[in-house]
């Protein structure tokens, strides 16, 4: 008895953490073009803090929220992002756009060996066009190896697994939804659970693959751009 009551207390903590309104400012939802469309700015690649000692660390990650000052706060991939997006914006709120546009999400992951699984989504960052008319980059455009100049594997799948969900205080049983603690929205490596999507890549590709952003593409760092999530058409 006291098991479900557990269980149902985390499951409602599950449907309280994903029920976020998805009429969240910078975000916009497109049913008919089945698209969700958050308002972003280019990141920098290179944090102003002794913790990280001026260093420019591989991407990791596509979006999260920014640096906030101080290791741990804001965003705890924002070393590691293309860009960013506003700390107001809940990646539960994402995680629930998603559904409501008719997405299951899959299994996040975080450990060596194994594939997250999830739909999958397409994933784009729109820039200010050189015409005036906004462009959509993909990620191949975004990302390359800054040894080979290779783009970013055009095979490589980015999918909607959902975030883990964490206890924060061992005293209580509540749970919450992790990227909304993490800050992260798209991981492009398996290495952190509390995230709302991952790629087909696994921790092993992570040791190998480097990843730089491609400065011919991208704008200047601070600059606005669209994060655009679209439901690819069967």
């Amino acid at each position: 008895m006291c098991r479900t009551i557990a269980v149902f207390a985390v499951l409602v903590t599950v449907a309280t953490a994903l029920a976020a309104d998805d009429k969240s400012p910078g975000v916009v939802v497109d049913k008919a073009k089945r698209t969700v469309t958050i308002d972003a700015k280019v990141a920098p690649r290179k944090i102003d803090h002794p913790a990280y000692k001026g260093e420019i660390y591989p991407i990791e990650v596509v979006a999260c929220w920014p640096f906030a000052g101080e290791p741990g706060k804001g965003g705890e991939k924002a070393h590691e992002t293309i860009v960013t997006i506003d700390p107001k914006i809940k990646p539960s709120t994402i995680h629930k756009a998603l559904e409501d546009l008719g997405l299951k999400p899959g299994t996040p992951i975080a450990v060596e060996g194994k594939e997250p699984k999830g739909p999958k989504i397409n994933v784009y960052i729109e820039v200010p066009g050189d015409d005036g008319q906004p462009k959509r980059l993909t990620m191949d455009k975004v990302l390359l190896d800054p040894k080979t100049k290779k783009p970013f594997p055009k095979s490589v799948e980015f999918r909607f697994t959902g975030s883990a969900m964490i206890q924060l205080d061992p005293e209580k049983p509540d749970k919450t939804y992790g990227a909304d603690q993490s800050g992260t929205l798209i991981a492009i490596y398996p290495v952190t659970e509390k995230t709302v999507f991952q790629t087909s890549l696994t921790l092993k590709e992570e040791k190998y693959l480097k990843l730089e952003t491609n400065k011919e593409a991208l704008p200047k760092e601070g600059t606005p751009v669209k994060l655009v999530l679209e439901i690819p058409t069967k």
